[in-house]
């Protein structure tokens, strides 16, 4: 199968930055072809191995970082490990939020076939975790509501937005593992039905140990067209005050 070429968002002997279409792993899946993920396609269109550093879910899109060697690799994933990386995600959720920002302090747990649950108060395995997020526009239609936040993950634990926004009440819509039986009536007719995350932003040191980067990846084209359609289709209001969330820490 011939794929089109990924954009590249910045490319140096540390690091590759690359928009992630929706639909493709970031590693080979168990049971697939190697060549199908978004590692593989990569090096092959750079022509140089790549190093993992992180991953964003499958059907989310957005920015993937690589590093392009061991020596970066170690660098940029102790700056994820100690969280000195700043993740900005922009997500549509469906439900009411009784907050327009706020933090999730819920502690997650393993769950069967690679799920993640809320934790119970003091469960063995527990893990903290930390989500903020600021509404920054909502739709309405017939007592429906449809939300897209900025969000900040400062831990990275496994399906943590997931499974945080739906102990809001208000999951990711069209998310199959975390928002069945929670898709707000009226989006039948919507122009794109998977998972409404996109990783937007990050804030990390650069590898080599001079200053900081700021990497940006460009709006998913179709949750363009879903926020198109929903302004067409529904009653729409942005949120009176509410400012991105900012880190001071985060500048480079």
């Amino acid at each position: 199968m011939a794929y089109p070429p990924l954009l590249l968002l910045h490319d140096d002997d540390d690091l590759v930055a690359v928009s992630k279409p929706p639909g493709e792993p970031v590693i080979a899946e168990r049971g697939g072809p190697p060549e199908a993920c978004l590692r593989r396609r990569l090096e092959a269109q750079i022509g140089r191995r790549l190093w993992i550093v992180h991953r964003i879910d499958r059907d989310a899109s957005g920015l993937v970082i690589f590093a392009g060697n061991a020596d970066a690799h170690r660098t940029l994933s102790l700056a994820f490990e100690h969280r000195q990386v700043v993740k900005t995600y922009v997500a549509l959720a469906g439900g009411e939020i009784e907050k327009e920002r706020g933090t999730i302090d819920v502690a997650l747990h393993s769950a069967r076939k690679g799920k993640s649950r809320p934790a119970r108060p003091g469960e063995p395995g527990r893990r903290e975790a930390t989500t903020e997020y600021a509404v920054e526009k909502s739709w309405h239609r017939e007592g429906a509501v449809v939300s897209r936040l900025e969000v900040h993950p400062r831990t990275g634990r496994r399906h943590q937005i997931r499974v945080h926004l739906r102990s809001l009440g208000a999951p990711l819509l069209f998310d199959p593992l975390y928002g069945r039986g929670f898709l707000p009536p009226g989006l039948d007719g919507a122009p794109c039905r998977r998972l409404t995350l996109h990783a937007r932003r990050l804030e990390l040191p650069a590898p080599g140990g001079d200053g900081g980067l700021v990497l940006e990846a460009p709006p998913a084209e179709d949750l363009e067209r879903l926020q198109s359609w929903l302004g067409a289709e529904w009653a729409s209001s942005p949120v009176p005050g509410t400012a991105a969330l900012t880190d001071p820490s985060s500048t480079p």
